[in-house]
Order: C-alpha cells, then structure tokens, then sequence
C-alpha cells in the first residue's frame, strides 16, 4: 500500500470539516430514527455552528423539553496530543481561554436560570490512561464521573479536581456538577465513526454505500455554506429524498456486548449489556460468562429479546460485540420462520457490509466435507470451518471429554481454503448458511442431538442460526482459549 503523504494545512483543515458534518449529519440520522419511532420527546431540529450557545455550538441536538446536547468537535491529524489535562487546561495557540474554561463557561451560561444540558467533546484523540481524572473514564457512559468524584484533597484525583476547578473558574462542587453532564467521546476516528453511521443508515431504511453517506454529510456542508444554522424534520427529509438515499423499511436496533461496550447501544431499542458479566480484562480475553453469571442467563436474556423490541417489529438489525456462539443463538432466536429480516454489520473483502438474511441468492452453496469418525456414541459433533480450520482442537476436545459422539463432520466453503475472506458478501453468506442446512438436514435425520463448534464470520453464524429449523436438538460450543480448549454455551431446540 502507497503511503500518504504527510498533510498539509489545507488537508488538515478539510478532513476536520469532514469529521464536523459526518458528526452533523449522526444528528440529522437520529432525528430521523427518534421521529420515526416515536419516540417521547424526539429530537425536533440540529443546530449546526448554532448562534447564541457559546463554545459548545459545533452541533446541538434541539428538544421541546430540555436536555438539549451542545457538542464540541475537536479533530486532530494525529495522535500526538491525548486528550488529558494539559490538552484541556492550555490556553489557546493565540493566547485565549482552555478548552476546559470555554466548556464551563459555556455550561454555566445555558443553565444560569436553572435548566439542563446536556455536553460533548467529539475528538478523535484518545484519552491519556495516565491522567489523573482521564484514566477514570467510563467506556459506557463517556463521564469522567463517578471516579473523579473518588479520592480526599490530598490524593492524585483531589489535587487534580483542585487544578482543573481552578483553571475551569469553578468551585470544586460545581465542577463535579459539570462532570456529570460533559460527556468525552474519544478516539472516534473517521472510519470508525463512518461504519457507525452507515449502520444508522441503513437502519433507518436509507442506503448504506459509502458514497450515501458522503453525500449526506456534503448536504450538511451545503446548508452550513447557505448560512442555515437548523436544520428541521422537513430540511432532513427533502433532502433524503433529493439525494435518493431511501432503500426501505427502518429496522429495530438490538445491542448486544459481552467483549467491550457498543457505542449504539444508546440509540438501540433494546439492549443487552454484559460487558461485565464476562471474565477477562479486555475483548481477546473475554469468552465465557464471569461466575456467578452463567450461559443459561445470557440465552434467557437473548432469547426474551423480541418481545423487548417495538411491536409489530420485522427487521431487526444485531450491533455490539459478541463471540460465535451467541450469535449463532442471536440467530436461532429470530429464526426464518418468524418472518424476521435479521442483518448485521460485517467486514468483508470491500469492507463493512450489512449481510441480511433477506439478501437474495440464486443457488444454495453445498460446503465441502469432511468426515473423521469417534465411536464414542450415537450423536454427532459438526465443525463448520470457514475462517480457520478446527479439527484437530474439536477431535482433542471430543475425545478428552468422552461426548458420546459418532462422528465429527467437517464443512468447509465448498472450493476455498478456510480463511478471513472464504465468504466475501451476504449473498455468499446466505447461499452457504442454506447450503451447510440443507446437508445437515440431510445426513443427521436419525440424530437425536448434534454438537456444533464454530470457526466463520460472525455474520455467517447469524445467518446460520437464523437458517435452523427441521434439525435435531443442538448444542452449541465457545472456544474458551483454555486448557479445556472449548465450553457447551446454549442448547437449541431445532
């Protein structure tokens, strides 16, 4: 790959215009999405480089009932300047007030008559884990607090609170007061903060190429240009429509994290958080459930997951990070035969893609397969081995714990090596998940039970489990990365 050359000042200055109206246009995307689902207290207007709202104008998320959200947009070239206390509490390159002191100026004025707002500092810059109040962040949340709050004067966070309510111009209660409502949200990279809207869009039923969502980010350039600073229901609506960016119907948005927070669980209708309920200090390590929680509480909860969505619900789009295991069971929980549209968003070789299950396909794709055989018992064990190839580790872990298993069989994508880019598209996904079904169909009807281990996209274990019916009872297997090698997770009634 080219490398880039290193960016000049009208580079810089561009590609931070970008990032403010992709940070815009988030806003127009979830007045739609609020509108649409009616919901209480909707966002009615964006305010973009807003009059009359000191500092925190950059974009400002207008509601009839107050918390209004006054957002800061900070984009730097690169990762040279954390976001920490120096970064906050410096004056301005010509000499003016900190970050921090605009920000709390800022708050005071919009609540001087008592009201609420709500704040944030959109940067791609990430937190510095050595700052005294940074280090305290909460993924979840993007607060500072409760952490900040943790600590007498003469600890590390007391002296720090000490300089930052000094350099803000605020007493040390009211700046724990600021730190309740001043949400940082770091390290939002372009790309990443691409994927996210380009999930909101199609969500909202709007196309989800990369050239929608540039466009719809050049339209909020175009009315800041025009001089339009509110951009209303109507304005967001017209242009949709002008730019041709409808595709269908809205879909639900179900959140679901066990390995790190999902930052559209806030805007999910329902959402499943057990980012700390898993054991493991980081997403790599988190693979199973952190006693006492167990896997049966998890399926529970996934299981009860339709009837937490909006009445009359058929598309339901899955965001969050989780392993193969629950999503295969994501999968079975919304399955075919309940007329449910279910996607995801997945990487592929053209980068990040919904697959759907409603994406059509002209022939089922037969897997390749291979058959080792056990004699330990009458059930059978199935490897399905798209990305990577887990025979040996299955046989070691069949035999090691006696399961009372025939046979193990082996699918492969049908003339592919198993590797990252086995299955490049939904269609793929689609046309295989059907094909891996009709076999098993075929060669387990006198089965009682089946044991399932997986190694594919967890696009394609959605899709499978979204494909599972007429099958017998299934067990369904995690890879725990551990002496044990693997761990039963959810039994499925197929």
């Amino acid at each position: 790959m080219a490398h880039l050359p290193a960016a000049g000042p009208t580079s810089v200055r561009t590609t931070g215009d970008y990032y403010q109206w992709l940070i815009a246009w988030e806003a127009c995307l979830i007045l739609l999405r609020e509108t649409t689902g009616r919901l209480h207290n909707p966002v009615r207007a964006v305010g973009v480089e807003l009059d009359g709202v000191g500092n925190l104008d950059d974009v400002v998320l207008l509601r009839d009932v107050p918390p209004n959200t006054y957002t800061q947009v900070k984009y730097a070239v690169d990762a040279a300047t954390p976001v920490n206390e120096e970064y906050l509490t410096k004056p301005s390159a010509n000499g003016g007030p900190s970050i921090l002191n605009k920000i709390a100026r800022t708050w005071k004025g919009l609540t001087a008559d008592g009201g609420i707002a709500d704040l944030r500092l959109v940067t791609n810059r990430a937190a510095d884990p050595a700052d005294d109040l940074m280090a305290g962040r909460d993924a979840r949340t993007g607060l500072l607090m409760p952490k900040a709050g943790v600590g007498g004067v003469r600890s590390d966070r007391g002296k720090a609170r000490a300089r930052w309510a000094q350099e803000a111009g605020l007493t040390e209660a009211e700046l724990m007061d600021l730190l309740l409502v001043l949400r940082f949200d770091l390290a939002l990279d372009i790309v990443r903060h691409e994927e996210k809207l380009r999930i909101l869009m199609a969500n909202i039923g709007l196309r989800d190429d990369q050239r929608a969502l540039e466009e719809g980010a050049g339209w909020v350039a175009k009315m800041v240009r025009e001089g339009r600073r509110e951009l209303t229901l109507a304005m967001i609506e017209a242009a949709v429509a002008e730019l041709g960016l409808t595709a269908g119907p809205a879909r639900a948005v179900l959140s679901i994290a066990t390995l790190k927070p999902d930052p559209l669980a806030s805007d999910a209708d329902h959402a499943i958080d057990w980012v700390d309920r898993f054991d493991g200090d980081s997403d790599y390590t988190k693979r199973r459930p952190l006693w006492p929680n167990t896997w049966a509480q998890l399926q529970a909860d996934i299981e009860a997951a339709p009837g937490r969505l909006p009445a009359g619900t058929t598309a339901v789009t899955i965001t969050g990070s989780i392993r193969l295991a629950p999503a295969f069971l994501v999968g079975t929980t919304f399955r075919m035969v309940t007329g449910t549209d279910l996607g995801t968003m997945q990487r592929g070789r053209i980068g990040s893609q919904l697959w759907s299950t409603n994406d059509p396909f002209d022939t089922a794709l037969a897997p390749g397969v291979i058959e080792r055989e056990i004699g330990q018992g009458d059930e059978v064990a199935v490897a399905i081995a798209v990305t990577t190839n887990p025979t040996e580790d299955v046989l070691e872990y069949l035999r090691e714990q006696h399961l009372p298993v025939s046979k193990l069989i082996v699918l492969t994508p049908a003339s592919d090596i198993p590797n990252d880019s086995s299955v490049p598209d939904s269609t793929a996904a689609n046309a295989l998940a059907v094909g891996i079904r009709d076999y098993l169909r075929r060669s387990t009807r006198r089965v009682r039970r089946m044991h399932l281990f997986l190694a594919c996209p967890m696009g394609l274990a959605l899709l499978l489990g979204n494909r599972w019916n007429r099958l017998c009872q299934t067990v369904v297997y995690e890879d725990i990365k551990t002496d044990a090698g693997y761990e039963p997770a959810f039994t499925v009634e197929a």
